[in-house]
């Protein structure tokens, strides 16, 4: 133990005044709000892949960032980064971690290879669990980044390669019965096309919801009580994803009697790329009642791809945990760490800079979410706003107890039709200013 991270220490709460930099400035995990401690109600996951696994690489340049843990051989890079791994979730008390298949276990040259490679690294993963109260959050399968999902996994146009992705899936989901995780994600990388010259949209997306229900059928017959995710992105890298945003996956899962097992795993870059703030589709999922898990990152507004930056914009941290919170908080689900240092910021003491900042930003959106529904003044204006349906014709229209005929006499006898009421957007933002900024 602590031997790749040996020169840092145990990360605890200091306060705000604190100018540690290996010290939680908001993030006090056993502090109660609204009868539940911070971490219940965050749930703070560690992604294995921009973790452990990230080396730094873009579209323009190559690997900045050693992650070998001073290893060559594959499988012992693999131990090496679960080593790390728990000894990073143990320092910054992080309870939960997510994982792709090849995040965890290197491919082999058959899929026998690579299925053997899973196990045994599963068997290693769970034996530095015990004793732990470290516990996964959730699992996925990497059907994206090989060469055979050119033309995607489940809508792909060769039916090897559905069953293969078939089959790894399988495996996946195997793997996180196995480590007790509480949710399988299907994020589509290459769930898409990029025109319809040569696409068929409707076999692709009746093949897609084909594999999931083969899915949800095996897991359920393996005894898996948790739930399924759709995590919704608009691009990158397809041109045009079947799983677009909140919801366009919402509208795929009705037609396709999904629903009952299935909610989202919303991302805040994913969101923004998608032209919607992220609480937007956190609300989308909220009132549609598939708010799952979420994946806590940031994008940068110039420039148009997905950079999985770590969250540092309070005020969006906010407004994301009021929707959480609106939805009744986690329960399968939490808040996973989608989310790489910069290229430049190669070091392991950036990873834990990185982790301080996510979490310390989540944790005083927190605190701000419900500062703000103690404070009234927002939710107050906002019922007022609707007041007009509380009695009258307005009752009689939400209790669905009026006609278009009664609603033309109405109109014809209204004398104050006319009369508009304005949104005072102004001055709730200068509420929001002054609850996040006191």
């Amino acid at each position: 133990m602590n031997k790749f991270f040996k020169n840092m220490p145990e990360v605890k709460y200091e306060g705000p005044k604190s100018t540690n930099p290996f010290a939680y400035k908001f993030y006090d995990a056993d502090r109660i709000i609204d009868g539940k401690t911070m971490k219940e109600h965050l749930k703070f996951a560690m992604s294995w892949w921009h973790t452990l696994t990230a080396t730094g690489t873009d579209q323009f340049g190559d690997s900045t960032i050693d992650r070998t843990y001073d290893e060559e051989d594959p499988m012992k890079v693999a131990k090496a980064r679960v080593d790390a791994g728990f000894e990073f979730m143990k320092k910054m008390g992080i309870k939960y971690f997510c994982f792709h298949d090849v995040d965890i276990s290197p491919e082999g040259n058959t899929f026998e290879e690579t299925r053997n490679n899973l196990k045994e690294m599963v068997t290693y993963i769970k034996e530095k669990m015990t004793g732990t109260d470290i516990k996964l959050l959730w699992g996925t399968a990497n059907c994206f980044g090989n060469p055979r999902y050119m033309h995607g996994a489940g809508t792909s146009c060769r039916a090897d390669s559905f069953a293969y992705a078939a089959a790894q899936i399988k495996n996946a989901i195997d793997a996180t019965i196995e480590l007790g995780g509480t949710g399988y994600v299907f994020w589509g990388g290459r769930e898409g096309y990029e025109t319809l010259l040569n696409t068929r949209m409707d076999f692709e997306l009746d093949n897609m919801a084909r594999l999931m229900k083969m899915a949800v059928k095996y897991a359920r017959s393996k005894g898996f009580k948790g739930d399924f995710y759709i995590e919704p992105k608009p691009k990158e890298p397809t041109k045009h994803q079947y799983d677009y945003d909140a919801s366009t996956v919402l509208a795929f899962l009705r037609k396709y009697d999904l629903l009952g097992d299935f909610k989202l795993n919303i991302e805040a870059n994913h969101a923004t790329l998608a032209g919607h703030t992220f609480n937007h589709d956190l609300a989308v999922a909220r009132i549609n009642g598939v708010l799952g898990s979420v994946d806590a990152n940031q994008g940068d507004h110039q420039l148009g791809w997905d950079t999985d930056q770590f969250p540092t914009d309070v005020k969006e941290a906010t407004l994301a945990m009021l929707e959480i919170i609106k939805a009744g908080g986690f329960t399968n689900g939490g808040l996973n760490f989608d989310a790489k240092v910069r290229r430049p910021s190669f070091t392991y003491e950036d990873i834990i800079y990185g982790y301080i900042s996510g979490m310390d930003t989540f944790a005083l959106g927190l605190i701000k979410a419900y500062e703000i529904i103690e404070d009234g003044r927002i939710d107050e204006f906002v019922e007022s706003r609707y007041s007009s349906y509380n009695e009258g014709i307005g009752k009689k229209i939400i209790e669905d107890n009026t006609s278009l005929e009664e609603l033309e006499e109405y109109t014809l006898n209204n004398n104050d039709e006319g009369k508009l009421e304005s949104g005072r957007q102004e001055y709730l933002e200068n509420i929001l200013n002054q609850i996040l900024y006191r």
